[in-house]
């Protein structure tokens, strides 16, 4: 018998993706809203929108509130004029809770509800959103705090005794304490903001806590209002100071709202980068996956994610089965 010669097999090489331990979170190169955009699709329209219509809702959820929490001629203004600092705690929790509120809207789902251009900021100088997408955020806060303040002043039109109230507490605008230097307020906004966004850092980065995540806003601000609203109101947020100035006409030291929030953001982003709490890596910049592809969730489905950019259209198809389930729902409502 002839002596027989096997080919010798060679197992390829395989190279393993890098996988995040304990969460499993595969690393693309496409990260949402990080790295280049896609030359086709600069702008993420969708995206902007929703984020308008989000602060929108922040602002009118978030006034109302502190409109009935603060004029003196309504029933929780009358019942908490004696003890200000749990009307000021109050404020608080139900502007952050606004947030939170914001946030679980389907506009917040899409757009991740920064609701902050402070927020933004602080994304964008850890690369977790170019810059082109930060401006289109920061405009689009701007215009839905314009939006939802405008909604909340024509409530006034039509209902004279709610233009009476919002007007006795210059439609929820914020003022910095003018029996002190103004510096004091610039340094309680910058301060305030700097804690507010380590805060957010490190739970974004630590998952095992997503669970208190949604709510921080309101327990951060029910802590820190009584501490150091008196100071300037604690708005840590532009876009949130400016409208309510416009309908109020209170322009002053509206730059301490600009400038103090702004620097709040810059110096925590640094003091993240450097350490100086720990080693804290953010993963994600908003609640929803996705690239620079196109692949923007819509309002059909926010919560769909999708990894690379080649599943693209596989989130079509998706799309298109949720619509034909939709239709033919509708259809047979209609028989019925």
């Amino acid at each position: 018998m002839p002596h027989m010669h096997l080919p010798h097999f060679h197992l390829p090489h395989v190279r393993l993706p890098h996988i995040h331990w304990p969460h499993f979170h595969i690393h693309f190169h496409d990260r949402p809203l990080s790295g280049e955009p896609h030359p086709e699709r600069p702008f993420h329209w969708r995206l902007y929108w929703c984020e308008a219509l989000a602060t929108a809702v922040l602002m009118i959820v978030g006034l109302v509130c502190v409109i009935l929490l603060t004029a003196p001629d309504t029933f929780l203004g009358r019942l908490l004029a004696p003890y200000p600092n749990i009307q000021t705690a109050l404020c608080g929790l139900c502007f952050g809770m606004a947030g939170t509120a914001a946030a679980m809207t389907p506009f917040g789902k899409i757009s991740g509800a920064h609701l902050n251009p402070s927020v933004t900021l602080a994304f964008m100088l850890s690369k977790k959103i170019v810059w082109i997408d930060a401006l289109g955020y920061a405009i689009a806060q701007v215009i839905g705090a314009l939006f939802g303040t405008a909604a909340v002043y024509g409530m006034g039109m039509v209902f004279a005794s709610w233009r009476t109230l919002s007007s006795e507490v210059h439609y929820g605008a914020t003022i910095p304490y003018t029996k002190i230097s103004v510096w004091y307020a610039l340094g309680s906004e910058a301060l305030v903001t700097g804690l507010l966004i380590i805060t957010l850092y490190w739970l974004a980065a630590h998952p095992r806590y997503k669970a208190v995540t949604p709510w921080i806003g309101g327990i951060f601000f029910l802590v820190m209002n009584p501490i150091t609203a008196w100071l300037s109101g604690n708005s840590v947020n532009f876009a949130r100071s400016l409208a309510p100035a416009l309908f109020a006409g209170e322009w002053t030291n509206l730059w301490i709202y600009l400038i103090g929030p702004f620097a709040g953001s810059s110096l925590a982003v640094l003091a993240i980068q450097f350490d100086l709490f720990g080693k804290i890596h953010l993963l994600e910049a908003r609640l929803v996956n996705f690239g620079h592809h196109g692949r923007v969730p819509h309002l059909d489905d926010p919560h769909f994610k999708h990894a690379a950019p080649e599943h693209y259209d596989a989130y079509r198809a998706h799309l298109e089965e949720l619509a034909k389930l939709k239709a033919q729902k509708n259809a047979a409502q209609q028989d019925t």
